[in-house]
C-alpha cells in the first residue's frame, strides 16, 4: 500500500488540505496555500457554484449525484468550511427549513404513482435527512440548539434491525419497493454516519445496531437485500465519492466504529478492499459517475489519488 507521503506525489494540489487533515501528509506546506490550491481548482470551484442555489434542485432520486446535498459533504470532507462563500450560503439554506421536530427539510417531488402529491415540497425522508444534519455537524452549526433535536428525533425511529424506510407526513404514503418490517440499509449507513460524528452517540447502542444491520447484510448478501439494495457485483466495485451504497463508502463509514474492527465480517470486507490495489500500492476505480468524469476518480483505466486516500483513511482508523 503507497504511504500518505507517497500519495502527496501522486494527487493533484486539491487534494492536500484533506490529506494534511486527515493522513497529517504534506505538513510542509502552508495550511492557507492548502486551500487556497483546493479553491482554486476549477473542478471545485463547479461543485461550489452548484451548491450556492442549494433549493434550487428538486430531489426525485437519492441516487443522483448531482444532488447538491452530496457535493457539499464533498466538499467539507476535503477540508472546506463556512468561510468559504458558497458553502456558508448552502448552510444557510439548510438552516432556513425545519420543520417541528426540529429535522431538516430538502425539495422533492414525489409522483402520485408511488404515494407521493406529485408537488415540489419541503419535506424529509430517512435517506436524506440525516445527511441535512451531517453537513451542518461537519460544518460546526452549534449542536444543541440547532442539531441535536433533528438528530433526537430521527433516532427514535429506530428498530431492532435497523431504520426504516419512514418519510415526514407530506410524503404521504410513499416508502421504498421493499417490505415495511425490513431495514433500509441506506438509511442505517447514513444514521451511522451521523451518529459517528457526535461525540454523545459513540458506542451506544444505536451505533452498535446500525453496524450489525450492515455486517449482517454483508453476511447475507445473497439472499438478503432489503429495498433492492443489493451487495453484489456493483457493490463491490471501488467507487468514488463516496455518497452511495457501495462497498469502499460502507467501509469508510464502519471504520468509525471502533467495536467493529475486530469483527470477522468487516474484516472480510476491508481484506477485499485491500485486494484491489494495484502493484503501485493504489486503488483503480471500477466503476464511474458520468457526472465525474474529469476527476481521477471518474475513470476505469488509471489508479485515482481519491479513492486511495478514502482507502488509507480506513485503514489509518484501525490502526
Amino acid at each position: 500500500m503507497i504511504s500518505a507521503d507517497g500519495l502527496v506525489k501522486r494527487s493533484e494540489p486539491w487534494m492536500f488540505l484533506a490529506l494534511h487533515k486527515y493522513l497529517n501528509a504534506g505538513t510542509m506546506q502552508d495550511e492557507a496555500l492548502m486551500k487556497a490550491n483546493l479553491l482554486n481548482d476549477v473542478k471545485i470551484r463547479s461543485l461550489l457554484a452548484d451548491i450556492s442555489h442549494f433549493h434550487d434542485f428538486v430531489v426525485n432520486s437519492h441516487k443522483n449525484v448531482n444532488n447538491p446535498m452530496h457535493k457539499l459533504l464533498f466538499l467539507l470532507d476535503l477540508g472546506l468550511d463556512r468561510s468559504v462563500t458558497e458553502i456558508d450560503e448552502a448552510i444557510q439554506a439548510i438552516l432556513a427549513h425545519q420543520d417541528r421536530n426540529g429535522v431538516y427539510q430538502t425539495l422533492m417531488n414525489i409522483s402520485v404513482n408511488y404515494g407521493g402529491t406529485g408537488e415540489n415540497v419541503f419535506t424529509w425522508a430517512l435517506c436524506d435527512a440525516p445527511l441535512l444534519l451531517l453537513a451542518l455537524v461537519k460544518a460546526g452549526v452549534d449542536y444543541p440548539s440547532k442539531i441535536k433535536p433533528g438528530v433526537d428525533h430521527l433516532v427514535s425511529n429506530l428498530r431492532p434491525n435497523g431504520f426504516p424506510c419512514i418519510g415526514s407526513q407530506e410524503l404521504g404514503t410513499f416508502r421504498g419497493p421493499g417490505k415495511k418490517e425490513d431495514p433500509c440499509p441506506y438509511a442505517s449507513l447514513i444514521m451511522l454516519k451521523l451518529l459517528a460524528e457526535i461525540p454523545e452517540y459513540h458506542d451506544s447502542e444505536t451505533i452498535k445496531t446500525c453496524a450489525n444491520t450492515l455486517l449482517d447484510l454483508w453476511s447475507n448478501s445473497l439472499t438478503q437485500h432489503p429495498y433492492m439494495f443489493y451487495m453484489g457485483n456493483d457493490f463491490r466495485k471501488a467507487k468514488g465519492p463516496t455518497s452511495w451504497y457501495d462497498l469502499l463508502s460502507v467501509c469508510d463509514v464502519l471504520s468509525q466504529v471502533k467495536s467493529v474492527h475486530t469483527d470477522p465480517r468487516f474484516i472480510e470486507m476491508i481484506e477485499l478492499l485491500k485486494s484491489k490495489v494495484d502493484d503501485d500500492g493504489m486503488l483503480v476505480p471500477e466503476s464511474a459517475y458520468v457526472r465525474y468524469k474529469d476527476w481521477d476518480f471518474g475513470q476505469k483505466k488509471e489508479s485515482s489519488a481519491y479513492l486511495t486516500f478514502i482507502l488509507l483513511r480506513i485503514l489509518n482508523r484501525l490502526k
